[in-house]
Parts: structure tokens; C-alpha cells; sequence
């Protein structure tokens, strides 16, 4: 309406985990969930918070550097990549939190253990080594997506990362290491604090009031269940990309909820 003061919430960030809440898992952005972005823009803050590398979170969301335009924050690593309006913040290194001798028998174990898996398929890249975190993958992240859908169909019936990680569990006790289930097709290592709350640390001196965060998987055991539970966010529980669109209608345009 002509004249109508719409609703500003300024001080306010909604942070988005990627795949599964702004994509299909490793797939790019719907053109409609990317305009609708730059829409919340204009009323919040906005950044994602991802477990991949950037690279992967750009391939996602943008083109080569463009991601970096689109948000006002990108962390990638789980916060251990930290970008602010287009500029790099900070990059951690896990080899130097962990150590190389500890880092050594942790990746020595993975690859015994996979070496010993009896799969339908076995693809490349099974463990990626990133600035913060190792990702284990027992099919390997070189599969086709129908690979990866049979896959994720197999380890929900076999529990094979369940298993994994509680081999994982047991052997590095004490260590200070933290285990997450990742996506589809592997599960996240990282040291102890370095999950997505990371980037909430970054974020303190920020003044925001209120801190919102979407993602789908919230259950203890996700990646998203630590920062969804954290008492400084507020925590969204979504089930897809149009799931996501939904919550923020409702709540950051109030003005438009007549016409849904």
C-alpha cells in the first residue's frame, strides 16, 4: 500500500544452514529461493553457515565470487572460514589445533576402517581434508548423485556412519574430537567446539538483538544441532528450501501473510 511504513528489522540476523535448507544437498540455489533472499536483504541481515568448504558453498549459491556479494556473511567450515561483506575475516587450520601425530592416526583409522567396508560401490575421496574439519565419506564424494541417493537408502537400513562414527567414538576418546553426521553421504571430524557455533563467537561484537537460525538437521547427532540449540539463536527446524521460504514470510513479512 502507497504510503505504508513496512516492517524494518535491522538489528536482526538470520544465519541459513546450505544443503537442505537453501538448496537440495549439493545441488545450486533455486532462481526463487535466490530472489527471495536478496528481498530478506532488504528487512535482515543474512549469511550462511555451512559445514563444506567455500568453495563448495559458492557453487551452491553463486558464481566465483558473487556468493560473497549476495550475503552479508558467509562462514564456511562451520564458521572456521569467516567471511564479512565480501572481505575474508580469519582462517583456522585444524592441523595446527590438532596437531600432525594425532591428525595422522585419526586419518590412519578412517582409511583402515573404509579399506575393511564391503559397499555396493566405491567411488574416490573419501576423506577431504579441509581448513577445519575432516570429512569422511565412505562411498567416497567423487559418486553420481544416484550413487549417493543409493547410498543414503543402504546406510539408513545398515547405519554404516552410525557405526563409523561410533568406532571413531571409542577409539579417540579423550581426544578432544567432535563428530557430526554431515550430509547424505559422510559425517563430519572436527576439534571439539568447531561446530557451527564457531561463528557465533565472531558475531559477538556484532550488537545484533536477535539471532535466527534454519536449518534440517536440528536432532542431536546433526550439524545444525548445536548452533540450533544455542541460547543465543533462535533456533528454526525446516524440512526444505520451500520450508525455509515459508518461516521468513511469516515472520519478516507479516504484511504479505494475507496472500499465501
Amino acid at each position: 500500500m502507497a504510503g505504508t511504513q513496512l516492517p524494518q528489522y535491522r538489528d536482526t540476523l538470520c544465519l541459513f544452514d546450505v544443503d537442505g535448507t537453501l538448496t537440495p544437498a549439493r545441488q545450486k540455489v533455486d532462481p526463487e529461493v535466490d530472489s527471495f533472499l536478496q528481498d530478506l536483504r532488504q528487512r535482515v541481515k543474512i549469511g550462511v553457515v555451512g559445514g563444506s568448504d567455500y568453495a563448495k558453498i559458492a557453487e551452491q549459491l553463486g558464481e566465483g565470487d558473487e556468493v560473497v556479494q549476495k550475503f552479508d556473511y558467509i562462514f564456511a567450515e562451520n564458521g572456521t572460514v569467516q567471511y564479512k561483506e565480501g572481505q575474508l575475516l580469519t582462517r583456522q587450520a585444524i592441523q595446527n589445533h590438532l596437531g600432525e601425530e594425532l591428525l595422522q592416526e585419526l586419518i590412519n583409522f578412517c582409511l583402515m576402517y573404509i579399506a575393511l567396508l564391503k559397499l555396493p560401490k566405491k567411488r574416490g575421496t573419501f576423506i577431504e581434508f579441509r581448513n577445519g574439519m575432516l570429512n569422511i565419506s565412505p562411498i567416497g564424494r567423487s559418486c553420481t548423485q544416484e550413487e549417493r541417493l543409493e547410498f543414503c537408502e543402504l546406510d539408513k537400513r545398515e547405519k554404516i556412519k552410525e557405526n563409523f562414527v561410533a568406532a571413531l567414538k571409542k577409539e579417540f576418546a579423550g581426544k578432544g574430537l567432535q563428530f557430526t553426521r554431515g550430509g547424505m553421504i559422510s559425517f563430519d571430524i572436527f576439534p571439539e567446539g568447531w561446530d557451527k557455533r564457531f561463528c557465533l563467537d565472531a558475531l559477538a561484537d556484532e550488537k545484533f538483538s536477535t539471532i535466527h537460525f534454519f536449518g534440517n538437521e536440528t536432532s542431536p547427532g546433526g550439524n545444525d544441532y548445536e548452533i540450533y540449540s544455542d541460547p543465543r539463536t533462535i533456533g528454526h527446524t525446516v524440512a526444505s528450501p520451500e520450508d525455509t521460504l515459508r518461516r521468513c514470510r511469516e515472520l519478516f513479512f507479516p504484511e504479505r501473510n494475507h496472500e499465501i
